[in-house]
């Protein structure tokens, strides 16, 4: 073997050292490795859709921030492959609502998915995608606002609760795609949206088997829609280990638990490339409230320890600070 070929296989056994040394101190240090090692390290572009703007876009140094809470291994969506909760998560899950006695979730998730599509989705994301996302929000700021064109311009136009369009189409607009509620708060839907239930206990899975088919549900801790008019095929179940995920490294810790909207811009930010945000925060007045009510005391829930709402729109601001989001204050 010639002096040159030996040198040759030195300096690529070394480079090669070299790299697993890297990765594996990586491995330690950061959730997604491979995104920082062959991006940053290699000089490789940091484009990870073909968006203007990526949310996991490699920007500067500030991305180490998002990129500590930002988990990619953790889908906001429930299928058959990833419904089993580990014991941790599924104590922290019964502890929100404090169900008294709880169905066998096996056997409840196993009459679910044989109703609903037990598929994994949202799992497509590529270097040519580009899914715009247009999250709207209830505040009282989008009165007047005249958002609604723009809005219904995105992919994907997620709302929740029991949020209204008609009569508010100009604000607001009128495409939703994706819903998101649970059971104290459903209200029905068009056959082209999907219904995102969020449970907090098994009892709502097995209030949406029954709001779909039976109606013998009528009661969680107070009444609830028995039935409710909603494509089955297009029902998807918001994961309690992504439920958990959002409120140990996003909220960490703060209030009982992450309220819809803040849950709605997770969904968003872990399935999108890029995100909008509509109707966060309190009116130019500051006023908290619903924007098809009159009601100017409607954000008292702020206040009630459910959910901490100054700390999740502080976190809200924090990602528009840093580009991860735009969001968007009406009047």
């Amino acid at each position: 073997m010639s002096l040159f070929t030996q040198r040759k296989i030195r300096t690529l056994t070394g480079l090669l050292c070299a790299m697993t040394f890297s990765m594996f101190v990586f491995s330690y240090t950061l959730r997604e490795p491979s995104l920082y090692f062959f991006r940053s390290v290699l000089g490789l572009s940091g484009s990870t859709c073909s968006c203007r703007h990526c949310i996991t876009h490699l920007e500067d140094e500030d991305d180490s921030w998002f990129m500590e809470r930002f988990n990619q291994s953790f889908h906001p969506l429930m299928s058959r492959k990833s419904s089993m909760l580990s014991d941790d998560t599924y104590r922290w899950w019964q502890w929100l609502q404090a169900e008294k006695s709880p169905s066998n979730l096996t056997i409840v998730l196993d009459r679910l998915f044989q109703l609903l599509p037990a598929e994994e989705r949202y799992v497509d994301a590529h270097p040519d995608r580009c899914r715009t996302c247009s999250v709207v929000g209830n505040s009282g700021n989008l009165r007047e606002s005249r958002y609604g064109s723009y809005i219904d311009s995105s992919d994907f136009v997620i709302r929740m609760n029991q949020a209204p369009t008609q009569g508010f189409e100009k604000d607001v607009g009128y495409k939703t795609t994706h819903h998101l509620m649970y059971p104290e708060s459903a209200t029905d839907l068009d056959n082209s949206t999907s219904l995102i239930l969020i449970p907090f206990k098994t009892l709502d899975l097995e209030w949406i088997i029954s709001a779909l088919t039976t109606g013998d549900i009528s009661k969680t801790y107070v009444p609830v829609k028995s039935r409710i008019t909603a494509n089955k095929d297009k029902v998807l179940i918001y994961n309690p280990r992504f439920l958990k995920y959002v409120y140990d490294s996003w909220l960490e810790g703060h209030g009982r638990y992450p309220s819809t909207g803040f849950l709605s811009l997770m969904f968003a930010i872990h399935i999108c490339d890029e995100v909008n945000v509509f109707g966060f925060g309190a009116d130019q007045d500051g006023n908290w409230h619903h924007y098809w009510e009159d009601n100017m005391l409607g954000g008292a829930f702020r206040h009630t320890g459910v959910h901490d709402g100054d700390y999740e729109y502080n976190i809200t601001l924090l990602l528009a600070d840093k580009h991860k989001i735009t969001l968007y204050r009406g009047g």
